[in-house]
């Protein structure tokens, strides 16, 4: 990372639907979904949405105007009425909308969304779904590329796929290859239309100062804007969304986001 006083570039005015799954929780869900929700420009140009029946962490972000929509009717089963309402409040605005889905959601969700046809009724409304998924590195590194493999299966075009890379429990490698040697990449690719790279971050500075902006629920804006957060601590995170904004910038460029 250089240094740079350039602020966060501008995101584009879209209106598709950014759906946030993996099957495995604790694996970043909630982070990617404020960090995109950040670039779309919510909540004046994005819904927010965080349909998580445990864990409600999108939509502790206040600044975020995240609303919070029950789902499930029980462990393993969605009630159709209440994610009809979520339809229907996403395309009652003229914007993008960033939907965060719990792991615990991620079978039942996956099934409303292919037997109601719900990628076919966005298409005729001028909407496209966008999956963003999730694969960490780690421990849980199988468990999320073979959530992504399913997803890639079931969910076909005009659905585009965003796959988010995220180092922090590991490299996310294979028997030393990385992602995009991977097999569950190199057959998918065709579909895969972005790739988002969480950066591996020095733990005592970088990472320390995104994981307590992260635990405190505050986005880049609030963080930097605070009189409080120390000069340099400014200055880093300032870099990290840097990195991670100019990797959404260019999927936007491409018509992806």
């Amino acid at each position: 990372m250089t240094a740079t006083s350039a602020a966060a570039p501008a995101a584009p005015h879209r209106h598709n639907v950014h759906l946030i799954l993996q099957g495995k929780g604790g694996v970043g869900k909630s982070v990617a979904a404020a960090f995109l929700a950040q670039f779309l420009g919510a909540p004046d140009k994005a819904t927010c949405i965080d349909t998580d029946p445990c864990n409600a962490t999108f939509a502790a972000y206040q600044a975020l105007d995240v609303q919070r929509v029950e789902i499930m009717q029980d462990d393993a089963t969605i009630n159709p009425r209440r994610f009809d309402e979520v339809i229907e409040c996403i395309m009652a605005a003229e914007r993008a909308a960033v939907i965060d889905c719990g792991s615990s959601a991620f079978v039942p969700l996956a099934h409303y969304l292919l037997t109601n046809d719900i990628l076919a009724l966005l298409d005729e409304l001028k909407r496209t779904l966008v999956l963003h998924v999730l694969v960490t590195g780690g421990p849980s590194i199988l468990d999320t590329l073979h959530g992504l493999s399913a997803l890639v299966k079931q969910f076909k075009a005009p659905c585009r796929f965003v796959v988010w890379l995220n180092p922090y429990h590991g490299d996310v490698k294979v028997d030393h290859k990385g992602f995009e040697e991977l097999k569950v990449f190199t057959d998918n690719r065709t579909r895969i239309s972005a790739l988002i790279k969480l950066p591996a971050l020095q733990p005592d500075t970088f990472g320390a100062d995104l994981k307590a902006m992260l635990l405190a629920r505050r986005t880049f804006d609030d963080a930097i804007a605070d009189p409080k957060t120390g000069i340099v601590v400014r200055q880093r995170l300032k870099l990290i969304r840097q990195n991670i904004f100019a990797q959404l910038q260019a999927a936007a460029g491409a018509g992806i986001l």
